[in-house]
């Protein structure tokens, strides 16, 4: 129920709000969803003076884009951006689409993110078309094309992506969250955005679809119709079977329980039981966004298991941003499978605020499995500590493996201060195996290890 980056959610909410112009490709949608449509570009603000029209050139556009991109302030950056590609047609946001690989990374991802949003309304195929050509950038703006399209003509997008299901094949495999492969299929965005107009035919749709297009569809469904009427989701979410059903209701209990916890946990009890223990661990993490310490004092009516522990990660994650020492002294006394994960984003939290409270907390455990994690997750948090001081606290890791890979970093950081140093060091040490001081000593600080910081598992 995590997902993924800010800009990428931004870019899609501004291909939504950039209007709907006459010469969209493909069939006509249904009237509602043109009269939507229009709703959309009759309500949008007045655009800049001196933002690019239809008749300017594209000299003038691209000027006006180098213009925009050094403004004060991101926000205005991308609402200037909206403005300006919301009054191009097709052949003028391919025009600027060309463009794009000449700007820095930064402003290159925010750019073709807006301007594909809004492209998606304006001609739809032909911005996939485009976006066939890009190589692996065309990865990256596919789904923002599709949601965009899905948003105001859901209709023709789910026709289209049954027609060409291998151009949307790697959607899934991006994002995070909870369920099979972390990120969203194109089915499932594409009745996410059905469900807002017209949940009914949504459902059809989904309905209609095979395997893991249709478990990702349905669930999509449900969670917008949970978000409006549970009682209703929860209708729907009792025809289907197997993991489907566990997972839709595992949706509705989040939506749920964020309005009306008790509710939500009323209904829980009456599920079957092989369902009752995630839907239950969802409805905790949405009380703990508001009420960690209220969601703590549930966490026991789950068996421990894997449920039970992600409900646990969830509640120490939320307490942490206001009360990081109540939240650690609150996994300690868990019963956890992996103590672990739910240290983690404690401690990381817990080193931005206070790391010395941190550390003290660190030196207080046993040693085991959080005593490491919670060691290393400060070690990889703590960038301005004294290298020397790191490697020693590295050093403490009981397992070799985590021991030898938080120690390699640690003194890649010193080699950059101290070569010398880090050396002479890594050399008298006693807690590294040979192999593994050759390794650390022949990067010089040009990176050292197998992972990018702790932990790694993730969620399932």
């Amino acid at each position: 129920m995590k997902n993924t980056a800010t800009i990428g959610i931004a870019a899609l909410l501004a291909g939504a709000a950039g209007g709907y112009l006459a010469g969209k490709a493909g069939s006509e949608g249904t009237d509602e969803v043109k009269a939507r449509a229009e709703s959309i570009a009759d309500g949008k603000s007045t655009r800049r003076t001196g933002s690019a029209g239809a008749g300017e050139s594209g000299k003038s556009r691209a000027k006006q884009v180098d213009q925009i991109l050094r403004e004060p302030g991101q926000m205005a950056r991308m609402q200037s951006l909206m403005d300006l590609y919301a009054g191009m047609d097709a052949a003028q946001l391919e025009a600027e689409a060309a463009k794009l690989d000449s700007l820095p990374m930064a402003q290159r991802i925010m750019a073709s993110f807006l301007l594909f949003g809004r492209w998606a309304e304006v001609d739809p195929t032909g911005a996939l078309a485009y976006s066939n050509t890009m190589g692996m950038g065309g990865m990256f703006v596919r789904p923002t094309i599709l949601q965009s399209w899905a948003s105001v003509d859901p209709e023709n997008a789910a026709k289209y992506f049954t027609e060409n299901p291998r151009e949307f094949a790697m959607m899934g495999g991006f994002g995070g969250g909870r369920g099979p492969g972390g990120g969203e299929s194109g089915a499932a965005v594409i009745a996410a955005e059905w469900a807002k107009i017209n949940p009914d035919a949504a459902l059809a749709w989904a309905n209609g679809l095979e395997g893991r297009d249709k478990s990702g569809a349905l669930n999509s469904v449900i969670s917008e119709m949970a978000s409006k009427d549970p009682t209703k989701a929860a209708q729907v979410a009792a025809t289907l079977e197997g993991d489907d059903q566990a997972r839709a209701y595992g949706e509705i209990a989040g939506k749920w329980a964020s309005t009306d916890f008790a509710a939500a946990e009323a209904w829980i009890q009456s599920l079957p039981a092989e369902s009752r223990d995630r839907a239950m661990s969802q409805a905790i993490e949405s009380l703990a966004a508001t009420d960690p310490q209220g969601a703590a004092a549930k966490v026991a009516s789950i068996p421990v298991g894997r449920d039970r522990d992600r409900a646990i990660e969830d509640v120490a994650e939320s307490w942490a941003r206001k009360d990081p020492a109540g939240a650690a002294a609150w996994v300690v006394q868990q019963q956890t499978e992996d103590p672990e994960d739910a240290i983690r984003g404690v401690i990381s939290s817990w080193t931005a605020q206070d790391s010395g409270a941190a550390l003290a907390f660190i030196q207080q455990q046993p040693a085991g499995e959080l005593r490491d994690e919670a060691t290393t997750t400060y070690i990889w948090s703590n960038r301005g500590a004294s290298p020397q001081e790191t490697i020693q606290l590295a050093e403490t890791i009981s397992d070799e493996g985590s021991r030898s890979r938080t120690v390699g970093m640690a003194a890649m950081r010193w080699m950059q201060e101290d070569k010398d140093a880090a050396t002479a060091y890594i050399q008298q040490s006693t807690a590294l195996s040979d192999e593994a001081k050759q390794r650390i000593i022949e990067s010089e600080g040009r990176g050292w290890g197998g992972r990018g910081g702790p932990g790694g598992r993730g969620r399932d």
